[in-house]
């Protein structure tokens, strides 16, 4: 804030043309939406000025009407006030009803000086036939590229690039957008190359914009101007550079039911959710309101300390918290390993109050759901990261800013590169004679003192070897798309290749499943976020094809453990606006239960001995797929698969080798799959010697030899 009043303090006299850019024809009271823009630029000043006299006769005394910022409201008042207006979730089993203590008043909390929210360059709400601009160097460089933290392509000469650049160097070029509605503007976010913006309206304001070329540059307006159009028309530039530049406006639509255009791209939620961003300290006390609602099926725990000494939370959902049921799965959703993708956090703290609510509430579908998995979710890997992010704010925070660990460590790639290990193995033939082809042991340089891991990597490799996770998702931002492993490419020295894992039918089907089911992923008519138009791919890619890099989460997770892991890219703004979470909840919230779901798909069973005991690390084999899953403590095993027949085979060290068929359905719901096996005739012999401590008599070759040899009868 210090750094926008500095900066429009700053004013430049410079010799500017006035270009008219947004004169409304406010006698029918709206903005017709059909209008060509071209004709609204020849409305005149006096038709502008009646707009700003309106809109100040409309509050009381002529006066700008001020906003206030609420202070913290008590547990009690949140209450009080949703007993009013919302209606009550009822306990179905208790008839007790139960108020929302996350509530909050209806009283907007913005910063004066941020009185509108983003427009939405950045997360594709104002679409690319809205942007416009006075020359474009070329297709790639156009109008609709200009928007804020928008990413280039591998090439420079890329259809796809990372700004808009003007055709011509000179005073007169300007990028436009049209808000196709009367609204009122309050400032501009710039990113792009050392510059200086003009705003032009009617009249205008000359401020001071980027000095590098990717940390966004606020600049609020002295005066809010009503408009539908609005200019940047950049003034100054480096003498060997040219216009270019990427923008969000910051502005807030005029009231005016008669506009199509905002009809149609409403999306409203129904869901009396916390709808927030939270700092380290708020998701802590959310959890805990959460925990004192729903104490029977929730449980808060920490799984280590992040690099700045921040608690990594997390909450279970279950039946019965903080107990491995024998039979059922466990489940995990991560977000925040780069602390700058901030949606996916928000989506999982709006995930925990949901289910809580609706299994108050009595939703079968959430209720089964709880009562068959144990959910776990860990909203926030990387808080070190999100706090440096979540201070500087939503539009402010720029492409990288909190994405790395205290240390500068990217997490979700800090993981050990198993794959290599593994593809070296099978080139020696190594496998399964030396090393099996699943739970690929850590190689020792990665666990030494030295080793550049992070301490949130570290902990989170003992909560996945902790725990018998069969399925998990960690949401990311920047894009609409889900991954799947492999990461890494198999051919060396290649940016992008196709690796698919012996299981890759299966992952290919969860993948789509959360795809399918978002509002957007799948939409061939939505726009793309950056460069790829993953819609053709159904919203799904592997990840190596995608970009190639070692050491990912999902890769080490399929590899060291039994868990399916996947990357959810949930949205093309990685810190969306406050007031976009609602919907971004709703292009998300059925895709996060679809996936939880996909966990009772597959075979599941235990494997036990002949006396009904668990045989833990039993390995179990699907053939035709070099890819073995293990029993947990218990002898509880979960095997995900597609509908099918399949031959599986359970075998364990001292035990007798069994083989069953087993069919899976296109019903949700595992199949039971369960075996019992014996022990080897040389396994009880062992056991028998090691209990009366005795050992088996062992002979040297030679002399086992000369002894058979003295045994022969004579005359042989």
């Amino acid at each position: 804030r210090a750094m926008t009043r500095q900066s429009l303090s700053i004013l430049t006299p410079l010799a500017l043309l006035v270009l008219l850019a947004g004169f409304s024809d406010f006698q029918l009271g709206s903005v017709g939406a059909e209008e060509d823009y071209n004709v609204q630029e020849l409305l005149t000043r006096e038709t502008f000025n009646q707009v700003q006299e309106l809109e100040k006769s409309s509050k009381p005394g002529g006066h700008e009407e001020k906003r206030q910022i609420p202070a913290k409201i008590s547990k009690e008042k949140a209450s009080q006030s949703s007993k009013k207006a919302d209606k009550t979730p009822t306990d179905t089993k208790s008839g007790k009803s139960f108020i929302f203590p996350w509530k909050i008043s209806q009283a907007i909390c913005l910063s004066p000086y941020l009185e509108c929210p983003p427009m939405g360059l950045e997360s594709l709400k104002i679409d690319d036939f809205q942007l416009h601009a006075s020359s474009t160097k070329r297709y790639g460089l156009g109008a609709h590229r200009g928007r804020l933290n928008i990413q280039a392509g591998l090439y420079e000469d890329d259809l796809y690039d990372g700004a808009w650049c003007a055709g011509r160097d000179d005073p007169l070029q300007w990028f436009e957008v049209d808000a196709r509605r009367l609204t009122k503007f309050t400032g501009v976010i710039t990113q792009g190359r050392n510059s200086l913006w003009s705003m032009t309206f009617s009249s205008w304001v000359i401020f001071r914009s980027n000095r590098e070329k990717e940390i966004p540059v606020q600049n609020i307006f002295p005066t809010p101007v009503v408009s539908r159009y609005i200019r940047v028309n950049p003034q100054s530039w480096f003498p060997s550079g040219s216009i270019c530049m990427r923008v969000e406006i910051l502005g807030c639509p005029l009231p005016d039911p008669n506009n199509y255009y905002h009809r149609r791209n409403e999306v409203i939620t129904t869901d009396d959710l916390d709808f927030k961003h939270h700092s380290h300290k708020e998701m802590r006390q959310l959890m805990k309101v959460v925990n004192e609602l729903c104490p029977n099926i929730t449980r808060i725990y920490n799984i280590g300390k992040s690099q700045g000494g921040l608690k990594l939370y997390a909450i279970e959902i279950s039946d019965n918290p903080g107990e491995h049921e024998v039979g059922e799965p466990e489940f995990r959703y991560t977000a925040g390993s780069h602390g700058n993708e901030v949606l996916g956090r928000e989506l999982l703290l709006l995930l925990m109050q949901f289910m809580c609510l609706e299994y108050l509430s009595g939703n079968q579908r959430i209720r089964h759901l709880v009562e068959e998995t144990r959910i776990h979710l860990l909203p926030s890997v990387n808080p070190d990261g999100y706090e440096k992010a979540f201070e500087v704010g939503s539009e402010l925070s720029g492409w990288s800013l909190g994405r790395w660990s205290n240390n500068g460590i990217d997490i979700h790639h800090n993981f050990p590169d198993l794959s290599s290990v593994l593809w070296e193995a099978e080139a020696k033939k190594w496998i399964p004679r030396k090393m099996f082809n699943h739970h690929v042991p850590i190689p020792e340089w990665y666990q030494s003192k030295n080793a550049s891991v992070a301490l949130e990597t570290r902990a989170l490799i003992a909560w996945m070897e902790k725990l018998p996770f069969v399925l998990g998702g960690n949401l990311q931002g920047g894009e609409l798309v889900v991954t799947f492993p492999y990461d890494r490419a198999r051919s060396p020295g290649v940016t992008r290749g196709q690796t698919p894992t012996p299981d890759d039918h299966v992952f290919r089907w969860l993948a789509f499943s959360y795809a399918s089911t978002h509002r957007l992923m799948t939409d061939a008519s939505r726009r793309v976020c950056h460069t790829e138009d993953f819609a053709k791919e159904d919203g799904t890619i592997n990840g190596a094809s995608w970009h190639t890099a070692a050491g990912s989460m999902n890769d080490f997770s399929y590899l060291h453990t039994n868990c399916f892991e996947l990357s959810m890219y949930v949205g093309c703004d990685k810190f969306p606006h406050e007031n976009e979470l609602p919907e971004e909840w709703e292009n998300n919230r059925e895709s996060l239960l679809v996936f939880m779901e996909q966990v009772h798909r597959g075979i599941k069973g235990v494997v036990r001995d002949l006396q009904g005991r668990g045989i833990a690390n039993a390995i179990i084999s699907v053939e035709g797929i070099n890819h073995d899953v293990r029993t947990a403590a218990d002898g509880d095993y979960w095997r995900l698969l597609n509908p099918g027949e399949y031959k599986v085979t359970a075998r364990a060290h001292g035990y007798t080798i069994t083989t069953k068929k087993c069919e899976v359905g296109y019903e949700i719901g595992a199949t039971r799959c369960d075996f019992k096996i014996g022990r080897t005739n040389l396994s009880r012999i062992r056991e028998i010697m090691e209990k009366f401590n005795k050992q088996p008599i062992k002979f040297p070759v030679k002399q086992l030899q000369a002894r058979r040899s003295g045994e022969r009868p004579m005359g042989t």
